[in-house]
Parts: C-alpha cells; sequence; structure tokens
C-alpha cells in the first residue's frame, strides 16, 4: 500500500507553518497541562497539535480515502450537487 502524496508532504520536517489562534476555556487548557506530561509531552501546544492530527488522519481515512470518498466522488461524475454531497457527508459523520 503505497503513502498518499497528501500524507507525505505531512511527514516533511521543513514545511510551511501558520499561527492560529484558539479561544479555549481555561479549565480545558489546564486539563491539557495535566495530561501532556503524562502522555509523554514537554506541554499542552504539543498535545493540542496531537489531539488535531489524530482527529485528522481518522476523518481523513473516513472522508478522503476511504469508500465514502470513493462514493462521493462517484456521484459526482453522475451530475450530484456539491451541496447534496457536502449534507450528506455531514450526516455521515454524525
Amino acid at each position: 500500500m503505497s503513502i498518499p502524496d497528501r500524507l507525505k508532504t505531512r511527514l516533511v520536517k521543513d514545511r510551511p507553518m501558520t499561527s492560529i489562534t484558539l479561544r479555549i476555556p481555561v479549565d480545558v487548557v489546564e486539563s491539557m497541562k495535566h495530561i501532556a506530561p503524562l502522555r509523554g509531552f514537554t506541554g499542552y501546544q504539543a498535545l493540542l497539535k496531537s489531539y488535531l492530527s489524530d482527529g485528522l488522519r481518522r476523518d481523513e481515512a473516513q472522508f478522503a480515502d476511504g469508500p465514502t470518498a470513493r462514493l462521493i466522488a462517484a456521484l459526482k461524475k453522475r451530475g450530484v450537487a456539491d451541496d447534496v454531497l457536502d449534507d450528506a457527508a455531514r450526516e455521515l459523520a454524525a
């Protein structure tokens, strides 16, 4: 099984980065600060990045690489509107 190009680019250490601002409740940040060292992270920001990566990989496996993605591609070829497909994909994720 080959690694998709999208995932190969994530393995490159020197790729472009951007800064974002998130509003997160104080108690959640405090919990992450407590959990981070227990999970082997140096700080809560690394733990948060790990959570984001895990969730993104799971969703990509379901929607970008799995049978759902193949079905959506087949339906697009048959003229099903993007908004209908997006609604259906969101419903599957719920």
